[in-house]
């Protein structure tokens, strides 16, 4: 039997096969992937919740060179894949870091993006944010 949790999983791992650049996996290690595209480009843990009544929302995230970003937050679980350049994140309860293209981050349900900083004042850099959360019910 095929879950929620193992769709997502092959939906990341098929999102993942584009990329050729390094990986990282849970336990923030850093890996060389193979042109071929062989292997986990992300590794994380993800929350034990039904995903009745959910829909992903996937969307690009461009950042000027330069950019600073607002304290934000979503209301389920975000993935966010580096497409290009280098951003710096802080999710509430991990520590500040820089992701570069072929990176992946988590931010768990209820969690804080405090800093969402393109690292280069001089390149751009894109992202590609998964957020899931619970279905909006349209207009009555």
């Amino acid at each position: 039997m095929i879950t929620r949790r193992d769709t997502l999983a092959g939906a990341i791992a098929l999102l993942c096969k584009f990329s050729a650049a390094d990986a990282q996996t849970h336990n923030g290690t850093i890996s060389r992937q193979s042109p071929a595209g062989n292997g986990p480009v992300f590794k994380h843990e993800l929350p034990n919740l039904t995903m009745e009544d959910w829909e992903v929302t996937v969307s690009y995230v461009n950042y000027p060179p330069g950019r600073i970003g607002q304290t934000h937050h979503h209301a389920g679980l975000v993935l966010a894949y580096v497409l290009e350049g280098a951003i710096v994140t802080k999710i509430s309860g991990q520590e500040e870091r820089t992701y570069r293209t072929g990176e992946m981050f988590f931010e768990p349900p209820g969690s804080t993006h405090e800093v969402s900083n393109n690292a280069s004042a001089t390149e751009p850099a894109k992202l590609l944010a998964m957020i899931f959360s619970l279905t909006t019910p349209g207009p009555a």
